[in-house]
């Protein structure tokens, strides 16, 4: 396929985001390895049409992109400059595209370090969620050289609905996630406790997300989040503990700038909560389970586990 498109792609991490971006790239003609610690998912990479290789030096030889989808600045230190690291295997001039959400600092120490080994970095996190990713309709607030975004401006045109440049280095587009994580781990901690402080006053909570969706008081997270509550269905589409690292950013980066961040602060402490109550890999909208059992309360529970 690489004759359709020109690049060849590698992406490391294929959960639930990774494996969205992968399979929007084979469907608009790209080359793909994907690559992962889970055997399963390259599997279903494969049966998708893809090329799979658990090795990701091995994966990304020769790759003139490289999409690292994991989960923190600490793996993709590993899978830039590990023992099987990918950017001595890709090609010369390539590019990789970095979508951990992480300090800004660190990107741009990132960045240095690719830039330092003849292939260039774009510092590129993303939001949308798993759904977004498996359309194609991501959105990328990404900032690196202009040079390296017109390499890959083909890829980013396949798994992105809005893609945007917000600066000639990284860092730029790490602070930008940041900024939109402390504003979705605070909605999803005031949504959580909305609908269960709702349940206390004894409504009807399939009503009550009727009215406020309708209403001022809605927000994205909140119409995004609650079903998952009134359906008593807690697989994670976004785990606790993405806004436990998350959110311990932020409030890393506020107490170095000594700037307050009061409200993130408190989200920050319902989330620790809920990953200490042994919730941390389940959906973020679990921080309504912790406010229930603190307040004893029973939430609706999915078919079966009643």
């Amino acid at each position: 396929m690489s004759n359709q498109t020109g690049l060849k792609v590698c992406v490391v991490g294929l959960g639930s985001m990774g494996m969205g971006v992968a399979t929007s790239l084979l469907r608009a003609g790209f080359e793909t390895t994907g690559c992962d610690v889970s055997a399963a998912a390259m599997t279903r990479f494969a049966e998708a049409g893809g090329k799979a290789n658990g090795d990701p030096a091995k994966a990304a030889d020769g790759a003139d992109v490289v999409i690292t989808v994991v989960v923190n600045a600490n793996q993709t230190e590993t899978v830039l400059f590990g023992d099987h690291g990918v950017v001595a295997a890709m090609a010369k001039g390539g590019v990789v595209l970095s979508f951990a959400t992480m300090g800004p600092d660190m990107a741009r120490g990132f960045e240095e370090r690719v830039q330092a080994q003849g292939r260039d970095y774009i510092d590129a996190p993303i939001s949308g969620g798993a759904g977004k990713a498996a359309a194609g309709q991501l959105t990328i607030m990404a900032s690196g050289r202009p040079e390296a975004f017109d390499k890959v401006r083909p890829a980013l045109d396949a798994i992105a609905q809005k893609v945007y440049e917000l600066g000639d280095r990284a860092g730029i587009g790490a602070s930008f996630k940041i900024v939109n994580q402390l504003l979705a781990g605070v909605h999803i901690a005031a949504a959580c406790e909305a609908i269960t402080f709702a349940k206390a006053l004894g409504l009807d909570i399939d009503k009550v997300y009727e009215v406020i969706t309708a209403s001022a008081g809605n927000s994205w997270m909140f119409e995004n989040r609650v079903p998952h509550i009134l359906e008593g269905d807690y697989a994670p589409r976004s785990a606790i503990d993405i806004f436990t690292k998350d959110l311990g950013i932020v409030s890393d980066i506020g107490r170095d700038l000594k700037f307050p961040l009061s409200i993130a602060s408190t989200a920050l402490q319902m989330f620790i909560m809920t990953s200490a109550a042994g919730m941390g890999r389940d959906d973020d909208a679990s921080v309504a389970r912790l406010l229930a059992q603190v307040a004893g309360l029973k939430l609706p529970e999915a078919p079966g586990r009643q």
